[in-house]
Order: structure tokens, then C-alpha cells, then sequence
């Protein structure tokens, strides 16, 4: 069985610390546990595997701005995204100190690039995979029947009721039998 958390659970030494949503005492008993849970996971015989998808700073403008720019993405941009903006160096610095209390020898965090998604998401799986003994189940490949060879002229394709090709290309110019 596999469970993935996203980072939530590490929000107390990011967000909630940045922002100001948890007290300093609050902040340092998370920090101070943090670890201790995670231990405390690892000793009961729980494999924990922590990522941390990094983008550049000229990635995240770039994508910031992308948001912005196309009114299908804008609604990404929550007030909390725009103060973070202003906050991005103390945001930096928490992570360090999170990392600083929560990267361990048992319990490491491995740092994935993720300026390019299709690129971290392939690599970040290809290291997963590697980090745990598991079976290949992958099946042989099945021989594939002939298909059915009857002659049969389908209506053509024009005289469909095709929904607009907004994204993608539309079927109907490269009209099919």
C-alpha cells in the first residue's frame, strides 16, 4: 500500500510560520517533534520518502506571470499567492530551517528540479520506484487478433454534429471512412 501526503503536514515551518498563523512557540514544537514523528514512523515499519519539488526563482515569475496573463489560469492567483510574492526570501529561509531541522539520515528530503513538470514528475516517479523492492508485473505483450476484414462504408464524417476543436484538431479535416 502507498500514501502520498503533499507538504500540509510541513506547512507549521513554511506557510504558518511566514505568514504568522502559528506562534513561535507553536513553530518550534513542530520543529522539534517533526523529526521525532517521523522517527517514530520509521521505527513501526512505515518507508517515508519526502520530495521537494525546487523551481528557480526565474521559473516561478515566469509562471506567476503565465497565471496572470491567461484568464483560464488566473483564477490560480489567490491573495495568499500575491503576499507570498512579497514574502519570497522569508519563505526561502523557512524551508532552509525546515530542512535544516527535518533532512535527516533516516528521514531525508530529496530535492527534485521541477522547473520543467513532464521532466520532475518522470523523475521524481524513476527515483520512487527505485526506493523500494517491489515485483515487475508488467504483463507480455498480447497478441492482437486480425482485425475484422467485412467491408462496411461508414457515413461520412462532415455530417456529424462535431463539437468546435477549441484545443486540438478537429476530425473533420482529415475526413475519415
Amino acid at each position: 500500500e502507498m500514501v502520498l501526503f503533499d507538504r500540509s503536514w510541513y506547512n507549521r515551518a513554511g506557510v504558518e510560520k511566514v505568514m504568522g498563523f502559528c506562534t513561535d512557540d507553536e513553530y518550534e514544537i513542530f520543529m522539534e517533534n517533526c523529526p521525532q514523528f517521523e522517527n517514530m514512523l520509521i521505527r513501526s515499519g512505515i518507508i517515508l520518502i519526502k520530495y521537494w519539488f525546487s523551481i528557480s526563482d526565474k521559473e516561478q515569475e515566469k509562471r506567476f506571470e503565465a497565471r496572470n496573463e491567461d484568464p483560464m489560469k488566473r483564477w490560480k492567483l489567490s491573495p495568499m499567492d500575491l503576499e507570498a510574492r512579497t514574502r519570497w526570501v522569508d519563505y526561502s529561509r523557512a524551508k532552509d530551517q525546515m530542512f535544516k531541522y527535518t533532512d535527516t539520515k533516516k528521514s531525508p528530503w530529496f530535492v527534485v528540479n521541477a522547473d520543467i513538470k513532464r521532466h520532475a514528475r518522470l523523475n521524481c516517479i524513476t527515483h520512487l520506484l527505485k526506493q523500494i523492492d517491489y515485483k515487475d508485473l508488467t504483463p507480455e505483450p498480447i497478441p492482437l487478433p486480425p482485425l475484422d476484414d467485412e467491408k462496411y462504408e461508414r457515413p461520412p464524417i462532415s455530417e456529424m454534429n462535431w463539437v468546435p476543436a477549441r484545443f486540438g484538431e478537429n476530425p473533420i479535416d482529415d475526413e475519415r471512412s
